[in-house]
Parts: C-alpha cells; sequence; structure tokens
C-alpha cells in the first residue's frame, strides 16, 4: 500500500498562504518502509494533518488515497479494517483510558489487533523504563512515561503506516533514543513506513527526508 496526498489543503487556510508548504497544494507519494519527517511550526496544521491521513477529519480539499482508493468514499466498516491492519497512530494528546493501567491499556489494542504475544508488553515496557508502571493506572503517570505507553500501545498491532504527532515533547534524551530505537525496530519488521510529525526538526531524525509544512 502507499498513501498519496494530492493538493490537500486544509479548509481554514487561505490557498494564498501555503506557497511556502512542501505539504499543502503539493502531490506526495509516501511508500512503506519510507520515513518522513514532518516539520511543523505552530500554527501550521501538524495535527490536522495526521488527522487528515487517519481519517478523523474531512475538511480539507484535494484528495488523500489509499493505493487507488480516496479515503473520503470509504465506507466505515472498510475505514476500520484499514485502521486495525494497515495504520496505527501516536496521537498528540495520547488518548489513554486514565482510569485503566498501564498493562490495561496496552492489552487492549493488543488483543483487538493481535500482531504480537503478551509478554512483548512486559519487554518493551522494561526498554522504555516503565516496567513498574504496568500494574498502575494511567493517570497517576508523569506525561513522559503516558508518552511511552502510548507508544507501546500503537506497536501491538499489524501496519504497514505508523502516524506519530510529537510523541516524544516530554521525554529526555536518553528516552528519545530509547524510543526511537523501538519504533524503528519494529517498522523495520514490517517493513512499515513512518510519518512522523514534530515543531522542529529534530537531531535524531537526520538522515530521514524531510518536508516543511
Amino acid at each position: 500500500m502507499q498513501i498519496n496526498l494530492q493538493e490537500i489543503v486544509p479548509d481554514y487556510i487561505d490557498k494564498k498562504n501555503i506557497s511556502g508548504s512542501q505539504v499543502w497544494g503539493k502531490n506526495i507519494i509516501i511508500k512503506k518502509g519510507e520515513h518522513l519527517h514532518i516539520v511543523a511550526p505552530s500554527g501550521t496544521g501538524k495535527t490536522s494533518l495526521i488527522h487528515f491521513i487517519y481519517g478523523l477529519r474531512k475538511d480539507y480539499t484535494g484528495n488523500i488515497s489509499y493505493d487507488a482508493t480516496d479515503i473520503k468514499k470509504l465506507s466505515t466498516e472498510s475505514f476500520s479494517s484499514f485502521r486495525q491492519n494497515k495504520i496505527s497512530i501516536i496521537f498528540q494528546d495520547l488518548r489513554l483510558f486514565e482510569d485503566q493501567t498501564t498493562r490495561e491499556n496496552i492489552e487492549i489494542k493488543r488483543r483487538l489487533h493481535p500482531f504480537h504475544p503478551p509478554e512483548m508488553i512486559d519487554e518493551m515496557a522494561g526498554r522504555l523504563g516503565i516496567e513498574t508502571k504496568l500494574s498502575q493506572q494511567v493517570k497517576t503517570c508523569s506525561y513522559g512515561e503516558k508518552q511511552r505507553i502510548a507508544i507501546i500501545r500503537s506497536l501491538m498491532q499489524p501496519f504497514e503506516f505508523l502516524l506519530l504527532d510529537e510523541p516524544y515533547s516530554h521525554l529526555d534524551e536518553v528516552n528519545r533514543k530509547k524510543a526511537m530505537d523501538l519504533i524503528y525496530e519494529e517498522c523495520g519488521k514490517r517493513n512499515a513506513a513512518m510519518i512522523f510529525a514534530d515543531l522542529k526538526e529534530l537531531d535524531f531524525l537526520k538522515g530521514e527526508k524531510v518536508l516543511t509544512l
């Protein structure tokens, strides 16, 4: 599968103001195995772009297609299938269940769309330094710990594309590196593409294809 962005522009952005963008109003093809880094200063539509690609919002002109299928024409059932098997996401606002434990948050995704066995939760939690948080309610965790929970949860399902919306904003350099290594490893297992959106270009993502929003 590949994702095609064909001259998309959010409805709330004046087309006169997109001349400097390398994404809005352009034609972009994202193929399996590619790593795309979107640099998006505040107010340029970073989260909107991620939501458009994931199909959560349709307030844009232009077309987004999975292979040759315009996602605006997909039925609810078809889109659900794509999200279960083709696309995973780390939301900027994380969308965790605060009253459930860390393990329960991750296990929900793993059971619904299994790719890894249950013991991988413990292994990944250990690698990211949150193994002691597995039995604790998410609401007792720091925001940086919650980001690591969301990262692990996103890696539990099968996917060909991984969307990441500012996933490391509350992680220090050591923990960013650990998280990035795990994400690269899991994308490599699937030959999956990664679409990473952040406010600025990050040093540890040097070498990726970089586009400014």
